[in-house]
C-alpha cells in the first residue's frame, strides 16, 4: 500500500487509550481554556485522524508564512495549507503552558484537545495579508474561504496537542465519517492494491458517477473512495445528511458491488482551489489512495480560480518527489445527447456546447424547488427524489 506523507506510517492524534483519555480530561479541568473557531477545531480533527500526518500539531508562523510562501515548513516538509490555531484573544492563556480547548460545534463546548503551547505570536496586518493571498489567490473578502480565514484572529497559538474526540462528526455520521486510520484498514482488508479517491462537497449526478467509473477503469483501480466532506460549508451547499443520502442512492443502483466505500472526513471547506487540491491529494495520500481524481474547478468557488488551475499546481510548482500519490486530472464531464452516453467534454472536439446536457447551479435548484424533474442524462431519478424533497422542505 501507499505510504502516508512524510512518514512510515500514520501519526494520528488522537488518545485511544481509555485510561490516558480520561486522565488528560481530568487534566483539563484544571486547565485554561480557549473556545476555538471552528476551523481550528476541524484542524483539530484532522490531526487527531491521521488525515494530517506527519504533522503533530498546530503550526507556528514561521510554518505557516513558509508554507503560504513555498508550500515547505521551515524544516522542509512538503505542506501546501497553514494548520493553525488562530484566535483573537490570548489574554487568558499567556503564560501558560498547557491549554485546553473547547468546541465551539458542540453544544456545551466540551473540551475536544489538550495543547502544550509552543509559542504565541501576532501575525502583522501584512503576514496575515501575505498569507491570505499565497493561499487563496485572492485578498477580497466576498471569497467565502477569505472571509472565514481574516475572521479568525490574527494570535498564532502553535504546539502539540492531544485530541480527545472527533466533534459532533462521530455522532452526526456514524456510518459515514472515518478516519484515515480506518480508511487505510479497510482498503488493506478489501485487498485493494489500486483505489481512486474522489472528493465532493456536493451530491454526485451522473456526470460524477461516469467519472469515477472512468477514472477506475482508466488506472486500472480495484475500487473508489467517495470521499466527501462533512464540516461547515457556505450558505446554499446542500447539507451532508443530504448529501450522504443521495451518494448512497447512487452506488447501491449504479455502481457493481464490494467497488466503493463512501466515507467522509471531518474538516471545513476552505475553497481555497488549487492549494486546497494538493491538500486534498495530501490526506488522500495518508488514507492509502493511490490515484487522486482533480476535475475541473476542484475546491474553486466563483471565478477566482482558472478552470484547470487545480491541476497545472501540481505540474508547476509541486516537486517531482512531494507526493508519491498520481493525480487523475479529468476534464468536465457530461451528457453527450449526439453519443448518448457521459463523456469529457474534451474527448468530443466535434460537439458544440448544444450537444450537451448542461444545467447550471442555480438551474438545478430552482427546477428542484419548484418539484420539477431533473433530465435523466443529468441526474439519476433516485437522486433527483432526495434533493427535490430537501429542496421543497427547506
Amino acid at each position: 500500500m501507499i505510504k502516508p506523507h512524510g512518514a512510515a506510517k500514520l501519526t494520528p492524534l488522537y488518545v485511544d487509550n481509555d485510561e490516558k483519555r480520561a486522565s488528560l480530561l481530568k487534566e483539563a479541568e484544571t486547565l485554561p481554556k480557549l473556545l476555538v473557531n471552528s476551523a481550528t477545531a476541524a484542524n483539530a480533527v484532522m490531526l487527531g485522524a491521521g488525515y494530517f500526518t506527519p504533522l503533530a500539531g498546530y503550526m507556528n508562523k514561521a510554518d505557516a508564512i513558509s508554507v503560504a510562501n513555498n508550500m515547505h515548513t521551515s524544516s522542509g516538509l512538503f505542506w501546501p495549507t497553514p494548520v493553525l490555531n488562530l484566535c483573537k484573544d490570548v489574554s487568558k492563556i499567556s503564560g501558560h503552558k498547557r491549554i485546553a480547548l473547547l468546541d465551539p460545534n458542540v453544544d456545551g463546548n466540551p473540551v475536544i484537545a489538550i495543547q502544550t503551547i509552543d509559542d504565541i505570536e501576532e501575525l502583522s496586518q501584512d503576514e496575515l495579508d501575505l498569507i491570505t493571498e499565497k493561499v487563496y489567490a485572492t485578498k477580497d473578502v466576498d471569497h467565502p474561504g477569505v472571509a472565514t480565514f481574516t475572521s479568525l484572529g490574527n494570535y498564532v497559538v502553535s504546539g502539540p496537542i492531544e485530541v480527545l474526540n472527533y466533534s459532533y462528526f462521530e455522532t452526526e455520521f456514524p456510518g459515514t465519517f472515518r478516519t484515515a486510520v480506518q480508511i487505510r484498514a479497510e482498503i488493506e482488508e478489501r485487498g485493494w492494491k489500486k483505489t481512486v479517491a474522489f472528493q465532493t462537497r456536493n451530491p454526485m449526478h451522473r456526470a460524477h458517477e461516469e467519472l469515477c467509473k472512468m477514472a477506475k477503469e482508466s488506472t486500472n483501480a480495484d475500487g473508489v473512495l467517495i470521499h466527501m466532506l462533512l464540516g461547515q460549508l457556505k450558505p446554499g451547499d446542500i447539507p451532508a445528511p443530504v448529501r450522504d443520502a443521495a451518494i448512497r442512492k447512487m452506488v447501491e443502483l449504479y455502481f457493481p458491488p464490494n467497488t466503493v466505500m463512501i466515507t467522509g472526513y471531518g474538516f471545513d471547506m476552505l475553497y481555497a482551489g488549487p492549494r486546497e487540491a494538493v491538500l486534498h491529494a495530501v490526506f488522500r495520500q495518508n488514507c492509502g489512495c493511490t490515484h487522486f481524481i482533480i476535475g475541473r474547478d476542484h475546491a474553486g468557488v466563483g471565478d477566482y480560480y482558472g478552470a484547470f488551475d487545480a491541476q497545472t499546481i501540481f505540474d508547476d510548482q509541486v516537486p517531482d518527489d512531494a507526493l508519491e500519490i498520481e493525480i487523475f486530472n479529468a476534464d468536465h464531464t457530461a451528457y453527450s445527447k449526439k453519443l448518448d452516453k457521459v463523456v469529457m467534454m474534451r474527448d468530443a472536439p466535434d460537439h458544440s456546447k448544444e450537444d450537451f446536457v448542461l444545467l447550471s447551479g442555480t438551474k438545478v435548484r430552482e427546477m428542484l424547488a419548484a418539484g420539477e424533474d431533473l433530465p435523466m442524462e443529468f441526474a439519476r431519478p433516485e437522486v433527483a427524489k432526495i434533493l427535490m424533497e430537501h429542496y421543497q422542505n427547506s
